[in-house]
């Protein structure tokens, strides 16, 4: 019955699923921290910034940025992030880039209702005590924060994972290009369809049994 799995490298297409998963989740976790302190910094310019890009980016649809990734960036301005070796090299870099911007936004969102629920007393203290803005935020507040939205981020990693699957749109050869090939060549539609999703089940449900755990042994006390 799996006899068609032969021609196909599916281990292969969601190892590159992996591997945009991981990238992406290191890169949007930077990027959604530097943005969720420029939502409550006190300088107005970085605050307006941080608030006009979540605003933007995430009321606008995935394959919009990852195809933009590929056709403006790439193809328009020649921005290649590093050597281009290979067509499947470049486009997987911007396929990163294109999934770090977009879900860097849903991290920042998912950080800020963390910092909002670590009483301001303590940021105050800090303060009086000398610490800088930046020394605050990185000794008092983001070490709470992180811990009271591991759940939210576990929620974001899960919708990173599955959104993988547009990266298809500019030919990277990940799970969801495969399938797509599978069905256009073979007749087990059904059979195809349960494969993948077991695979994408496989991927994202220990994950959120992981940090479901990890949030309640690390919840901060009130």
């Amino acid at each position: 019955m799996f006899d068609f799995l032969d021609g196909y490298d599916v281990l292969g297409a969601f190892w590159i699923t992996v591997q945009l998963t991981f990238f992406a989740a290191v890169g949007s976790l930077i990027w959604g921290t530097l943005l969720a302190g420029m939502r409550v910094s006190p300088v107005p310019i970085m605050r307006w910034f941080g608030t006009a890009y979540v605003n933007i980016v995430r009321n606008i649809p995935l394959t919009v940025i990852i195809v933009f990734s590929s056709l403006g960036l790439a193809d328009v301005f020649g921005v290649t992030l590093g050597a281009a070796d290979d067509f499947d090299t470049l486009y997987f870099r911007l396929a990163i880039l294109g999934l770090t911007l977009y879900t860097s936004a849903f991290v920042c969102e998912s950080l800020r209702a963390g910092i909002n629920t670590v009483p301001v007393g303590q940021a105050e203290a800090a303060r009086a005590l000398g610490l800088g803005f930046g020394q605050v935020l990185r000794l008092i507040v983001l070490p709470q924060a992180f811990r009271a939205v591991i759940t939210p981020l576990a929620n974001v990693l899960i919708a990173l994972t599955k959104n993988t699957t547009v990266a298809a749109a500019i030919g990277v050869a990940e799970a969801a290009l495969l399938m797509k090939e599978m069905i256009e060549n073979e007749a087990q539609l059904l059979l195809i369809s349960l494969i993948f999703a077991f695979g994408f089940v496989v991927l994202t449900l220990p994950t959120g049994l992981i940090l479901g755990w990890l949030s309640k042994r690390l919840a901060v006390k009130r």
